[in-house]
C-alpha cells in the first residue's frame, strides 16, 4: 500500500564560493562528490564525535547545498555550523515548520529518497511543497493518512528522530550500521569528529548499547518507559505510536550490547508483552 501525508521539515540553505569546501570539512558525507541534484544523508557532528544533528543534503548548485532536518532540529544545526565557519565564504540560512509531502510505499521521479534501511519500505519525500505534490502523489496510486501514521513507520523501519532517538549525547553507531554506511564517508579525507566514527568503525561498529524496534501487544508507551527482558532492565522507549493495523504499537528503545535479540520482554506502563527485534541489516 501507498501512502501520503503532509508533513512539516526544518531546512537549511548553504551557499557561497567556499560553501561545498567548508562542508566537506564539517559534514561526515561525501559532499564534494555529490552531483547537482543528488541527495544523501549526513552527519554534522561535535568534534568530541558525537551527535549535532542528522540530516538529508541535497546539492541543489555547484555552490549551494539545501540540508532538510527533523522539525525543531534546524536551530541546532544553524549554530552548530555558524560555530565553525569563522571567515568562510558561504552563508547559512535556517527556515523553520517547512511544508512538506511525504509518501511512504514508492518512489516517485524527482522526489527526495528517504532513508531507510535494507527491508524497510521505500519512501519519497517532496519539501517545500503543498497540494501540487499531493495531488501527484494521489495520482499516483497513494492513499492520503494522518501524519501520525507515517510515524509508526518510522518507527518500523528504525529511522533515529531528534530529541528521540538522536540529542547531542549520541554516539553515531549506536542508531545503527545501516546508518553509518548510508551518512559517512571513510574516504574522503578529516571533517570534525571523524575519530570516534572512525575508532568504532574499526572495532566492528561494537557500542555499549543498540537500537531495536519493539513491537507491543498494547497501547503505546509514552518515551522513557523501561522495557525488561526476564528480571533485567533492557531498555527505554525512545518513540512509539499506534500500529496502523489496529494490532498493537510499535516503538524504538535502545538496547544494552547485554541483552541478546530477538527476545521477548515487557513494557512497564501496561505490562504488556513486547517483541524486541534488531534493526533490518544493510545490503
Amino acid at each position: 500500500m501507498i501512502v501520503v501525508a503532509r508533513t512539516t521539515r526544518d531546512v537549511l540553505v548553504v551557499h557561497g564560493p567556499e560553501a561545498v569546501t567548508w562542508l566537506q570539512g564539517q559534514l561526515s558525507q561525501d559532499v564534494a562528490g555529490l552531483a547537482v541534484g543528488e541527495a544523501a544523508p549526513s552527519f554534522v557532528l561535535a568534534p568530541q564525535g558525537k551527535v549535532a544533528g542528522w540530516g538529508r543534503l541535497v546539492r541543489t548548485a555547484e555552490d549551494a547545498v539545501q540540508i532538510d532536518v527533523d522539525p525543531g532540529a534546524g536551530e541546532a544545526w544553524a549554530a552548530r555550523l555558524e560555530r565553525f565557519k569563522l571567515r568562510t565564504k558561504a552563508e547559512v540560512h535556517l527556515r523553520t515548520d517547512v511544508s512538506a509531502v511525504s509518501v511512504r510505499g514508492a518512489q516517485l521521479p524527482g522526489w527526495l529518497p528517504a532513508p531507510v534501511p535494507s527491508g524497510a519500505v521505500p519512501g519519497c519525500d517532496r519539501v517545500d511543497a503543498g497540494d501540487g505534490a499531493l495531488a501527484e502523489a494521489l495520482a499516483a496510486g497513494a492513499v492520503e493518512v494522518p501524519a501520525e501514521h507515517l510515524e509508526a513507520e518510522r518507527i518500523r523501519a528504525g529511522v533515529p528522530r531528534w530529541g528521540a532517538e538522536l540529542d547531542d549525547d549520541t554516539i553515531p553507531a549506536t542508531v545503527g550500521q545501516w546508518v553509518i554506511d548510508a551518512s559517512v564517508s571513510f574516504t574522503k579525507g578529516c571533517y570534525t569528529g571523524q575519530e570516534l566514527v572512525a575508532r568504532i568503525d574499526s572495532r566492528g561498529g561494537n557500542v555499549p548499547r543498540h537500537l531495536a524496534v519493539v513491537a507491543i501487544d498494547g497501547p503505546p508507551p509514552a518515551p522513557g518507559a523501561e522495557v525488561t527482558v526476564g528480571d533485567a532492565a533492557a531498555g527505554q522507549v525512545t518513540s512509539s505510536a499506534p500500529d496502523p493495523s489496529g494490532s498493537g504499537s510499535v516503538a524504538l528503545a535502545y538496547v544494552p550490547r547485554a541483552v541478546e535479540l530477538p527476545a521477548v520482554g515487557r513494557v512497564e506502563e501496561t505490562d504488556a508483552l513486547v517483541a524486541l527485534a534488531p534493526l533490518s541489516p544493510p545490503a
